[in-house]
């Protein structure tokens, strides 16, 4: 697999569920030494597939690699990994969902301190993002908030990204090489 040049800044990486994500971020990070790897979804102890995906992302990590599982708290466990350090957040969605029962004002406040933490850092931020909404409806209000909101949140993200890939089917494309940005 090729290197890719990895610049400081916020790298998003995403695409549909079991498409590469993880894996691309992962081989993104990998040239770099010192590596903190950011989990944001809440444990799901009683979830047996959850766990096996835990164990098969945990597998992969290098030994030398921080971990922190800071759930719902993304900004506030940004402001204590060293500057030092290149992040993988996995994934946006893990936040995102965290707070679904937030009014639009409170949200906005969260998603403002989240901003605010990532244009902080020195070092590259490499961020995985779950698109959500390429097919079915979600049949829920819940649902139909996470959708919009994520939906939402990595549009803000991608205005202040360096780099973005989209990876399907275990492939990974430029977006920044072959897209052109929307007006807003």
């Amino acid at each position: 697999m090729a290197v890719v040049d990895l610049t400081a800044g916020l790298v998003l990486v995403t695409g549909p569920s079991r498409s590469g994500k993880s894996r691309w971020a992962e081989h993104l990070v990998e040239q770099h030494s010192d590596v903190t790897y950011v989990a944001t979804s809440a444990p799901r102890p009683k979830d047996a597939n959850w766990q096996q995906r835990i164990l098969r992302h945990r597998q992969r990590r290098p030994s030398r690699w921080s971990v922190v599982e800071c759930g719902a708290d993304l900004a506030g466990a940004m402001h204590t990994i060293p500057a030092n350090q290149t992040l993988l957040i996995d994934a946006l969605g893990g936040f995102t969902a965290s707070y679904l029962d937030l009014d639009a004002d409170a949200w906005n406040k969260v998603t403002s301190h989240l901003m605010h933490a990532l244009l902080a850092r020195s070092q590259p931020v490499v961020m995985v993002v779950e698109e959500t909404g390429w097919g079915v409806v979600p049949a829920t209000a819940v649902g139909g908030r996470f959708r919009d909101r994520q939906g939402e949140l990595a549009q803000v993200l991608e205005r202040h990204a360096s780099a973005s890939w989209l990876v399907v089917q275990g492939r990974a494309v430029n977006l920044h090489s072959v897209g052109v940005a929307v007006p807003q």
